[in-house]
């Protein structure tokens, strides 16, 4: 690992990868698996009869996830230099935040998903968020330089 290595946000980076994962890993088990994360009834129900949104829907998810996780680990010294790191980390680290704070008016918008749901997904998504916090703050200086 390199000298300007950050292990937090190298954390954060894993934790956005397994999240994309578990996201892939729906689209394998099926529709059990939906409702077992949450999704709601109505989209295992797609899914189980072969309709395209919860399959593009949860592509997308895992496809923004992944990115999110390769500017994590960018930003941890673990893979290539990716353009605006800072900027788009402190990004990142805003919607994971928001995202699990501000659930509560969320919900209207998306009836079907269980309370587990936004409780469980809505506290994962505060504590990615917290660790990207302090490992941007960590270096964030460093992040504001160019790529050597």
């Amino acid at each position: 690992m390199a000298a300007s290595s950050n292990k937090l946000l190298i954390a954060g980076g894993v934790l956005s990868g397994m999240a994309a994962l578990a996201h892939l890993a729906c689209l394998v088990v099926g529709a059990p698996l939906f409702r077992l994360l949450g999704a709601g009834e109505q989209i295992a129900q797609l899914h189980a009869a072969g309709h395209w949104y919860p399959t593009v829907m949860t592509l997308g998810i895992a496809a923004v996830l992944a990115i999110w996780a390769a500017y994590a680990l960018s930003a941890g010294g673990v893979i290539r230099h990716l353009p605006l790191r800072r900027t788009v980390l402190s990004a990142i680290t805003a919607i994971y935040i928001v995202r699990g704070v501000a659930f509560v008016p969320v919900m209207a918008y998306f009836p079907g998903n269980s309370i587990t749901f936004w409780v469980v997904s809505s506290s994962i998504c505060l504590a990615i968020g917290l660790v990207h916090l302090v490992g941007l703050r960590q270096s964030w200086g460093r992040l504001g330089r160019l790529a050597a």
